[in-house]
């Protein structure tokens, strides 16, 4: 499994209510959703990003409330993979409930900039920043994670058992 795009960067303590304001919960789709993703912070973010690009964010990102509407927007916003220094725990397990892969690397989160082109294997925990020309190492994926992140979900992991 790997992941390669342009990165998204933001700083420390991003909660769940940045990510997805608390105005657009009114709706279970995905989507819609999405298409207001990080807007209190970053009002071109939908506009700039792409199928497959990386979002890189510091300490305690996705702190907050324990919504999975947070990991959910970010996915369907067309974001591969999170990095950061380190994630809320909740966020982190509603990430990974929901097939949204997140590595947490404090080398990665200092070192890569705002535009860099990163690639992500996720089988070694490699990320490379091919911009600079560095790598960085992060916890690779367990096997069970790597299947929740590859069916897309966790109920769609289980559907296939």
């Amino acid at each position: 499994m790997n992941a390669q795009g342009k990165v998204h960067k933001y700083g420390d303590n991003v909660d769940t209510d940045v990510i997805i304001p608390a105005r657009y919960l009114n709706t279970a789709d995905h989507k819609e959703l999405a298409s207001h993703c990080m807007e209190d912070i970053d009002k071109e973010f939908t506009s700039k990003v792409s199928k497959g690009d990386i979002m890189v964010g510091g300490a305690n990102f996705g702190c907050g409330s324990s919504r999975e509407h947070a990991p959910i927007a970010i996915k369907n916003s067309g974001i591969s993979c999170v990095i950061a220094k380190t994630f809320a725990r909740i966020f982190f397990r509603n990430s990974i409930n929901i097939g949204l892969a997140i590595l947490e690397c404090p080398e990665a989160s200092e070192k890569i900039e705002n535009g860099d082109s990163v690639s992500v294997d996720f089988d070694t925990g490699i990320i490379t920043n091919i911009t600079k020309n560095e790598s960085y190492q992060a916890e690779p994926f367990p096997d069970f994670v790597k299947e929740i992140i590859k069916a897309d979900g966790l109920m769609n992991s289980i559907r296939k058992q």
